[in-house]
């Protein structure tokens, strides 16, 4: 009886076993991807992260279940490239300037003030050759570029009026990771100060920062306006991000899974470059009505004399940018005649 009863149940376990095996992986368990970034899930990054799983867990039948964690709530700026690397996370979006450390200082081009006059000018750079051959520079890294995510152009905020190169001298400003923004703020006789942008909103409230650089739907998400006084509509740099993956995880996926998820990326990535400068002009509109920040918008030739204060950075770039690739990303945003000289 005793044997009779191990025997079944060996039978069962046997039958089990062999039904598991038949079923494909994912009917057991759906392939995970983590998805961090560090901005709000308000803001146009984080809408389209959003409609990327929404996307990528529809299109593949459950699948793929994407897990979204905003606002830094999984890793800060400078916690989150090398988690990547180590597959504790799968999927980012970082600005462009924390991709010099992976993928070479060709990556902080985008730092350069007044490179691009627009949005379109942008776009026509990382939609081309170029952009494809700077994310194919990451995966010596063991990181897979996948798409450029857009923001907009940003702005000063400080604690003073902030309307000439010279109001900047001896302040101390808040600046992402990046020699050319480090180099952009010397030239102004100002500090840049290096930090993740989750802590920006304690440094200025306790007077460790006069000021910041950003774009109007992060200065206003971060609440960042209800601790500074001016705000200057510069528009001198423009803030982009970089959708990127673990290389090491994206190659091993099902090949039919990897192209869902291609093309719901780029649906994605429609959207959210459809959102990107509509919503920093909407911010802007909301900080300028709060009546918490005085708004500057400085004239043609106020910004004239900004450009030409700053041109010694792009000569001081040339360290660590290369030179083909400064040159050839100048010609085609259409940078200012001063900007093209070599």
């Amino acid at each position: 009886m005793f044997h009779t009863a191990i025997s079944r149940r060996m039978v069962l376990a046997t039958a089990a076993l062999a039904l598991s095996a038949c079923l494909p992986v994912w009917a057991q368990a759906p392939i995970l991807i983590q998805f961090s970034h560090v901005v709000t899930s308000d803001t146009a990054k984080g809408k389209a992260a959003q409609r990327f799983k929404e996307l990528a867990e529809s299109r593949t039948g459950g699948r793929v279940r994407v897990e979204i964690y905003p606002n830094s709530q999984l890793y800060k700026d400078r916690e989150e490239l090398d988690a990547l690397r180590l597959g504790a996370v799968q999927m980012l979006a970082p600005s462009l300037s924390k991709l010099a450390g992976v993928g070479g200082g060709d990556f902080e081009v985008f730092d350069l003030p007044f490179l691009f006059k627009d949005h379109a000018a942008f776009r026509r750079v990382v939609d081309g050759p170029m952009g494809t051959e700077l994310l194919r520079k990451l995966e010596a890294s063991g990181i897979k570029g996948l798409a450029y995510w857009d923001n907009g152009f940003k702005v000063f905020t400080g604690d003073r009026p902030l309307q000439a190169i010279r109001d900047f001298k001896g302040l101390r400003i808040r600046i992402q990771a990046s020699r050319v923004l480090v180099a952009q703020m010397k030239t102004m006789g100002a500090e840049g100060s290096i930090g993740p942008l989750a802590s920006v909103h304690e440094a200025l409230r306790s007077g460790r920062l006069n000021g910041q650089e950003n774009v109007p739907v992060n200065i206003q998400s971060q609440r960042l306006d209800d601790l500074q006084s001016h705000l200057t509509v510069s528009n001198h740099g423009y803030l982009a991000y970089a959708v990127i993956v673990n290389k090491t995880f994206w190659d091993k996926l099902p090949a039919d899974i990897r192209t869902i998820l291609e093309v719901a990326l780029r649906d994605a990535t429609l959207y959210e470059n459809s959102l990107a400068e509509a919503e920093n002009s909407k911010a802007l509109d909301r900080l300028t009505s709060s009546g918490k920040l005085a708004v500057y918008t400085p004239t043609a030739q106020e910004l004239q004399e900004w450009r030409q204060a700053l041109e010694p950075v792009y000569q001081e770039a040339k360290d660590w940018i290369s030179p083909q690739t400064l040159s050839a990303i100048k010609q085609i945003a259409g940078a200012p005649p001063s900007l093209l000289r070599p």
